[in-house]
Formats: structure tokens, sequence, C-alpha cells
């Protein structure tokens, strides 16, 4: 019988993308209000305003999950899905999404340690690819999974995080698991899959007192203090 560690290692560390390792400058908002008009909703109406803080509340939540909230009917959510993802890429194809400062170096410094890392977002597949595709960061990291590649449920739920347990086999618990991301959606996603380290960072949309009210263990200036974080914490054990 194979005898388990008494150390606890987080050789797998799941990462949020926008906000918490990629910087994209607020397109969620610009891209929403894109397909909001589309779908007859007008900028600077009292409608649009209330549709955008519910953007603002549920960022780090499957899109389409919000879209379903905001529209009801599925065929108009998916329109506006379809819509906001088409106005997102065309703004991530004209250079306007960049690494937030010193993510590349944080994960290659966790992956030349041995851990495994994955980039999860709650946009579609095409959309994260062209966020990879404009980074650079196609061969990154071993695995990058969006709702679909979960069962089609994104965050809150923790099946993002469960997915990248079963698929990587990295580790042999999820204690053994670090989360981080910059949102309360990704902090419950995390907490519920019972990861070990769920980290928040303040890069993003979420501030202090949310992330940590969602169940953060560690709130972070960035994703790029992670590695000195979890160096620490296992050197505690």
């Amino acid at each position: 019988m194979r005898k388990l560690t008494a150390v606890r290692t987080y050789n797998l560390v799941v990462l949020d993308m926008a906000g918490t390792t990629v910087a994209d400058g607020g397109l969620v908002e610009r891209a929403f209000a894109s397909a909001a008009k589309l779908l007859g909703v007008d900028p600077g109406s009292a409608e649009h305003a209330a549709m955008l803080d519910h953007v603002r509340a549920t960022m780090g939540e499957s899109k389409i999950s919000v879209f379903r909230h905001l529209f009801g009917d599925e065929s108009r959510a998916r329109a506006a899905n379809a819509a906001f993802e088409e106005a997102y890429g065309t703004l991530v194809d004209g250079g306007l999404v960049a690494p937030v400062p010193g993510a590349r170096d944080a994960i290659e410094r966790l992956l030349s340690e041995g851990r495994t890392v994955v980039l999860s977002t709650g946009f579609a597949r095409v959309t994260q690819d062209a966020i990879l595709t404009a980074l650079g960061w196609q061969d990154l990291v071993p695995l990058t999974l969006c709702p679909a590649d979960a069962g089609g449920r994104g965050r809150p739920h923790p099946d993002l995080v469960l997915s990248a347990f079963l698929r990587t086999r990295a580790v042999e618990s999820v204690r053994d698991i670090a989360v981080a991301g910059d949102t309360s959606y990704d902090m419950l996603s995390g907490v519920r899959s019972g990861a070990g380290i769920v980290a928040g960072v303040l890069t993003g949309a979420h501030a202090r007192e949310a992330l940590a009210g969602a169940g953060a263990t560690h709130v972070l200036g960035s994703v790029a203090e992670l590695p000195d974080t979890l160096a620490e914490l296992e050197k505690r054990r």
C-alpha cells in the first residue's frame, strides 16, 4: 500500500485568468454593452445600469449563466452570450489584454518547482483561446479549462477545480490544491471544491472584504505573491 506523505505540498495550482493572471482593462463591461445593445438595451438606460451592476457583482461566473439571469429566455441569453464573446474576442484581437505584472514569472516558477498549473475561466473556449493566443500562452501550462470542459457549470460551482483535479491527477487529495482568483465566485468555487488554499488577489474585480467574505484563506496583492506564499506554508508544516 502506498504511504501518504505527512507534509502537504500544493502541487496542483488552479488559476483564474481575467483579473488574476490577465489584465483586460474592463473589457468585460465593454463587451457586455455591445451584447446588451444588440438585444435592445440602450446604454445609459436604467435597465442597462441595473444589468451592468449584476455583471460586476457576478464577475467570475460563467457568462452564459449571467445572461440567463439577465434575459431569462434561453434563446435571448444565448444570443447575448454569443454577441458578448464576439465583442470580447474582437477587443482581445485588438491587443487590449496583457499579463498581470509578474503573472508569467509566477506561473513559470510554479512549474519549475514541479507543480501542475491549470488556467481556468468563465469565458467560452473560443474566447479563452483568443486570450491565450494574444498573450503567446498557448503552451505555457499543461491544461486550460472553461465551463464546457467541466460539464457546462462554471463558478461558483466547484466543477472547474474538480475537473483539474481529476484530469491532471497531480495530487492525491483536494486539500493539496491551491486556487487563486480575483472574485468572490472564484473563492466560493475553491471553497466548495475542498481546496486547501483559496487565495484572493487584489488585481481584479472584487475587494478584500468580498474575497474574505466568500472564504478566501489568503488575500494577496497579486498572483505574483503566490509562489512565495505556498513555499512559506509548506515550510511551516
